[in-house]
């Protein structure tokens, strides 16, 4: 038996009115953790937005940078 088929199981056996609050606790956790979808990236988008990226970006930073010295 799958996890939905156990619930459904579960639900079953329940009162209309208990029935009713596992349905708003259903809905509360869709509204707390929302499904974020995912969009394919695409290369180039904002080439002209005049940000552009160093050629050393790459390159390990000093250890000034760590160390906060100057």
């Amino acid at each position: 038996m799958d996890i939905e088929q156990a619930l459904l199981e579960q639900v079953r056996s329940l009162t209309p009115e208990q029935q009713q609050e596992v349905l708003d606790f259903a809905a509360f956790l869709r509204q707390k953790a929302p499904v974020v979808l995912k969009k394919e990236r695409v290369p180039g988008l904002h080439k002209e937005s005049g940000y552009w990226m160093a050629d050393d970006f790459d390159a390990p930073l000093p250890d000034e940078f760590w160390l906060g010295e100057s």
